[in-house]
């Protein structure tokens, strides 16, 4: 965020914190008073955001917030702006000794002040006025834009608690918009068990067969032209939103760096799942972290890359016993929350026969990555030494591209040996022979002597 931009946002934000106080202090001066307690307050004339280029004034406009969004919006934000706005509900009521019922409202573990549940806002908006609260409380509803556009929502409630009792949380991505101007990215971890994946390459540097490129074209049209094929085209009334690929093939073949560079190509982060912090032998526990990904996933636009997919997408089995039906449920599971993620799923795997046919079914594409012909090889190996002066006279790259089969994966692994061999005898360039090395290291974890 530039410093001109940064500053008329914060003068926004400051704007809509002030018009929250007032609000705040008109509510409670009627509600104590019991006079007018059952009016709402977005009488208040909000401060007017017409012509102002701000990221709050286009998520306004954007979801076209009415008053009554806008000041919800700005009461769960006041916790991380300006938590001291909230203090008045912190009073205690001199009867019950404790604090008001209707305020709603918890305390942090670590945080002082108050942080306001949907109760809270409720109460700012209808008092006691149970029509007007009936009213308010629809913009929790799934069909809201707060819901759809991941603003803003009431966490579920403990069971048997009113709904209107789980905390007002803004979303991450939406307080990192508004108070930064740039989107969240998830830190990898145990609440997040995906890594965001990028490569220094570019598009024109991947090298595959034709009929694949024609299959990874699809994915490429789909990402940049979705909604207008969803909306303009009508598809939405009879395709399911998003798109699900399954890249199979030999390791190295280029299925991760394809993933890669079609989220980089369309402007979109690609995210790898890391399926040793997902898969779980505790029942219950693989959904609940996959629900972690999709969950945060939702509405970001985000291609979703699973490796190695088929040891969390295998094949259902006959059941037998209660793993079978746990393993079973898990797969279920799994495959509807990819049909009904609404960005790209990319699975890939090195064993097709492997993943279960109820997602083969789904898929849009299903790409088989073969290994790369002589022709393709050659491509490899010279993009891998574009630009470098660091082959000696005597490397015949031809050679090398007709005489071996190698993917592009071992190609690389083949270059990285034979660069550490010339170092070693103190060679500031690859021979022919520190390559020929190479291949033979490479051809021996294949098992291949030859």
């Amino acid at each position: 965020m530039a410093p001109a931009t940064a500053s008329r946002d914060i003068a926004v934000l400051n704007a809509e914190l002030d018009w929250l106080w007032a609000a705040l202090s008109e509510r409670f001066q009627r509600y104590f008073a019991a006079e007018g307690a059952a009016e709402g307050v977005t009488v208040l004339s909000p401060p007017p955001l017409d012509g102002t280029d701000t990221e709050y004034a286009r998520l306004v406009t954007e979801w076209e917030m009415g008053p009554a969004e806008r000041l919800a919006l700005v009461l769960a934000l006041a916790p991380h702006l300006r938590p001291q706005a909230l203090d008045g509900f912190l009073m205690v009521n001199k009867q019950s000794e404790r604090g008001y019922s209707e305020f709603g409202g918890w305390r942090g573990k670590t945080h002082g002040g108050f942080l306001p549940t949907g109760e809270t806002v409720l109460f700012l908006l209808a008092g006691a006025d149970l029509e007007a609260r009936v009213e308010a409380a629809r913009m929790f509803d799934e069909d809201h834009g707060f819901a759809r556009g991941d603003i803003l929502r009431v966490q579920t409630a403990e069971p048997g608690e009113p709904s209107a009792s789980g905390v007002l949380r803004v979303s991450t991505d939406i307080l990192k918009r508004l108070t930064s101007g740039s989107r969240h990215r998830p830190d990898y971890g145990v609440n997040f068990p995906a890594k965001r994946i990028t490569t220094p390459l570019e598009w024109e540097d991947l090298v595959l067969a034709p009929e694949v490129m024609e299959e990874v074209e699809d994915i490429r049209t789909w990402l940049r032209e979705a909604d207008t094929l969803m909306g303009q085209w009508g598809l939405a009334r009879v395709v399911k939103p998003g798109y699900r690929a399954l890249f199979y093939g030999p390791p190295g073949t280029g299925k991760t760096l394809t993933a890669t560079l079609v989220g980089a190509d369309a402007g979109v982060d690609v995210y790898r799942v890391d399926l040793s912090m997902v898969v779980s032998k505790y029942i219950g526990e693989t959904e609940k972290n996959l629900a972690n990904v999709f969950d945060q996933a939702e509405n970001k636009n985000w291609v979703l890359f699973f490796d190695e997919a088929d040891a969390l997408f295998g094949r259902r089995t006959q059941t037998t016993n209660s793993n079978d039906r746990h393993a079973n449920q898990e797969v279920s599971y799994l495959l509807q929350r990819v049909e009904d993620f609404p960005g790209v799923t990319v699975l890939a795997t090195n064993r097709k026969a492997n993943i279960d046919e109820a997602f083969a079914r789904r898929f849009q594409s299903v790409t088989y990555f073969p290994m790369p012909d002589a022709e393709q090889r050659l491509a490899l190996w010279r993009g891998v030494f574009e630009g470098s002066d660091r082959l000696a006279d005597d490397v015949n790259l031809w050679a090398l591209a007709e005489g071996y089969e190698l993917s592009g994966g071992a190609i690389t692994n083949v270059v990285r040996y034979a660069a550490i061999r010339s170092v070693q005898r103190g060679d500031e360039q690859m021979s022919q022979s520190d390559l020929l090395a190479g291949v033979a290291k490479e051809r021996r974890k294949e098992g291949k002597t030859s």
